[in-house]
């Protein structure tokens, strides 16, 4: 009789929905900023982010304003029990106005670099942010930025083991593929084995809904390593952005959402991690078709964007 009565109990059990928490796709969210005061915002608290960006010039360590920017956003990511990708930048974002870091240079900078910051808890470095952009020296330079990526992976691996880096950080833009091939033909098999994570910065797609430029990226890293994993290190939805997003906060809310569904799209390919750009937004958004970029999920003052709320009800679905 006990048999009788166990069996259908099982078949009832087997048929109970998962729980919310137990849903959730293994995908981590994160937000980037360069204001330690997101961490105490009530609005950034009630998200429970466990995981933020942040981005320093390669000369951090002899500037000491940006080294003690960069240390107490560190210090307050750590209080707030919330983890630091730290990641290398240029030190003029001038379009194709940047000197070009020498090799041996990088290997100094970032020696000093990666002990200062490992000493304060940080285990995720990126070796050069967005390396096709204008925007950095690297853009028409593919083989600096592979000896940046061998220089960081050395860096970070005689001092922790098991830290990540983002050896190849890139934009969706137009020739982003061939950048990549570019850069894989000067690393060696062994190399192209170590480059276990590549940055993609999305925001074309993510705001153009397309995924094109996602799944290029994917395709072409994969040619060369099938193992690669994906951190989506930069992407959001823009607020504004001059004359190609004019102000609107109804168009961000909406394509927020793109940013969650191309991290699924392709989680079967190797994304693992997603870093929405930025939290803090313009103080001012009466700058129309002039404003400069902004994807803040909340105002200047701190106050929620339609977008907060969008971008809060996805992130349910996902881990922190």
């Amino acid at each position: 009789m006990r048999s009788k009565i166990i069996l259908p109990l099982l078949a009832l059990l087997v048929l109970v929905p998962v729980s919310p928490a137990e849903a959730r796709s293994s995908i981590r969210v994160g937000i980037g900023d360069q204001s330690p005061t997101m961490f105490d915002s009530p609005y950034f608290q009630q998200l429970k982010i466990k995981r933020t960006r942040y981005f320093v010039p390669s000369d951090v360590m002899q500037n000491k304003e940006e080294r003690l920017k960069a240390r107490a956003f560190v210090k307050a990511a750590r209080k707030a029990k919330v983890s630091t990708l730290l990641h290398i930048s240029t030190t003029d974002l001038r379009p194709k106005r940047g000197k070009r870091v020498s090799t041996k240079q990088y290997r100094s900078n970032v020696n000093r670099i990666v002990r200062y910051f490992r000493n304060l808890g940080v285990r995720d470095f990126g070796a050069w942010n967005e390396v096709n952009h204008k925007t950095q020296e690297t853009w028409n330079s593919v083989g600096h930025a592979a000896s940046y990526y061998k220089s960081m992976y050395r860096a970070v691996k005689r001092r922790c083991k098991s830290c990540a880096v983002v050896g190849l950080d890139i934009l969706d833009q137009k020739g982003a593929d061939r950048y990549i091939s570019s850069f894989y033909r000067r690393l060696s098999r062994t190399w192209r084995k170590r480059l276990t994570v590549v940055g993609i910065h999305n925001y074309s797609d993510v705001n153009r809904s397309r995924s094109r430029g996602t799944s290029k990226i994917i395709n072409t890293v994969r040619r060369y390593n099938k193992r690669t994993k994906f951190w989506f290190t930069e992407t959001g939805a823009l607020a504004a952005f001059g004359r190609s997003f004019p102000y609107s906060e109804s168009r961000q809310a909406s394509r927020i959402k793109n940013m969650f569904t191309y991290a699924s799209r392709y989680k079967s390919r190797g994304v693992q991690r997603v870093y929405s750009y930025n939290f803090f937004g313009l103080e001012d958004a009466s700058c129309g078709k002039s404003c400069r970029f902004d994807a803040g999920l909340v105002n200047g003052d701190g106050t929620p964007r339609p977008v907060f709320f969008t971008f809060k009800k996805k992130l349910a679905s996902y881990s922190r």
